[in-house]
Formats: structure tokens, C-alpha cells, sequence
């Protein structure tokens, strides 16, 4: 069953944060991602307001937490933490 991430992301360090988003991009193309939203146009509901939302579709959970565990993605998320305040969440599509 296939699996969407999905992450809500306020950067504090663009440039830092560009190197993150140039790896993970690669990252995510590797794992077989397919990047459904990034940034663009949102309503904010409820909840903290994030200027960035990321969803990304993954054939499975499995393989979504597989890019996340790998190599290349923890190398971007180096320059992620410091750089930016972030949830991130896989959850299971129906």
C-alpha cells in the first residue's frame, strides 16, 4: 500500500536549508518519492502555521522509512536541524 510523507517546515536558515533540500531531493528520487507539494500556495486551519508543507508519495511505508534511515537523506538532515523547525509524519494511504 502505498504511503504519503508529509512534512510542515518553517526554515530559519535558507541557505543552509537549500543544501538540505538539494540533497533530500536526490534522496527521494532514489527511494522512487514522487513529490506530489512542496511550498506553493496553503490554508493554515489549525495547528502551527508551517510556510513550507512537503508531500511526497512513496510506494510503501516501508520504503518511505527507507529514505529516510539512508545514507544520502540523514547527510541533508545535517543541514536541516539548525536550519529549520519541522514535523514530519509517513503515514499509510487507503
Amino acid at each position: 500500500m502505498s504511503a504519503l510523507w508529509i512534512a510542515h517546515v518553517t526554515v530559519t536558515d535558507k541557505e543552509a536549508y537549500a543544501k538540505y533540500a538539494a540533497l533530500a531531493t536526490k534522496a527521494i528520487e532514489q527511494g522512487g518519492g514522487q513529490i506530489l507539494a512542496r511550498g506553493g500556495r496553503y490554508v493554515q486551519f489549525e495547528g502551527v502555521d508551517r510556510s513550507r508543507n512537503v508531500v511526497i508519495r512513496y510506494p510503501s511505508v516501508e520504503a518511505a522509512e527507507a529514505v529516510y534511515n539512508s545514507d544520502l537523506y540523514q547527510q541533508a538532515l545535517r543541514h536541516a536541524k539548525g536550519a529549520s523547525e519541522r514535523e514530519v509524519v509517513i503515514v499509510e494511504e487507503l
